[in-house]
Parts: structure tokens; sequence; C-alpha cells
């Protein structure tokens, strides 16, 4: 288990998960089950903490993507949010999630970085949700 995970390393691992992203994005049935599974073990996690807690509107925005309903974001957004889903549905990440007390810090510390590159267009995607009476 790697003792120092930080940002850069954080931001190493967003970046691994960039081509099997895009693979997933052309494949809208693949990406939708993967989307299924990830929210399925959502429900697993004890306290999904305020760094995971931004993952619900991650998944919505790449539902409401690849349904076409909201297309107003960069693809290099919705890559890397899409690479964060994966590190953290990944059972073989850089701290197994098994672990307790320590098992999801990895995944937060992923989803972090993300959420840091891809804020404002999440933003914008919540403005769009509010003014079209979109809910999760």
């Amino acid at each position: 288990m790697e003792k120092n995970f930080d940002d850069k390393s954080a931001l190493r691992e967003l970046k691994k998960g960039y081509g099997k992203a895009k693979t997933l994005l052309d494949d809208v049935d693949e990406l939708e089950r993967f989307l299924q599974r990830l929210e399925k073990k959502l429900k697993t996690i004890p306290a999904l903490g305020d760094k995971l807690a931004v993952l619900p509107i991650m998944i919505s925005l790449v539902r409401n993507y690849i349904k076409k309903e909201y297309t107003d974001v960069p693809i290099g957004t919705v890559i890397a949010i899409i690479s964060a889903l994966i590190y953290v549905l990944s059972p073989a990440d850089i701290i197994p999630d098994g672990i307790l007390g320590v098992g999801y810090l990895d995944d937060a510390a992923v989803v972090t970085i993300c959420w840091k590159l891809v804020k404002s267009d999440v933003e914008e995607y919540k403005r769009w949700r509010q003014m079209n009476g979109k809910v999760i």
C-alpha cells in the first residue's frame, strides 16, 4: 500500500483511466451497465463523506450526456469524470476498499482531483438541471 497518496498520485491515477473512459464513452450500453454497477457499489460504502458525495451528480452528468440531453460540456470533462468513476469502481486500486477506515481514501483523493478539474462544468450542469426540472 502506498503511504503517500497525494494530489500528484491521485492525478496520475485519474489520467491512467482516460483511455478506458474514452472506450466506455463509445459504448453507451456498456457505460450504462458500468454506471449501474457503480451506483450499486455506492450503496455499500458506509459513509460517502463530502469527498465522495459528488459522485451522484457526476453519474447524472454522464447519463444526461450519453442520452444527448445535456451536451454543453467539454468532452475532456466527461472523460475525466468517467475515469474517476472507473477508479472508484475498480477493485484493484492503490488502497483496497476493504481496509476499514482507509480503504476509500485513495478513491476520495482521485474524486477530489477530478472535482478540481471539472467543478465549473459540473456547477453549470447543476444550473441546467435546475432550469429544466431535472432531478437525480
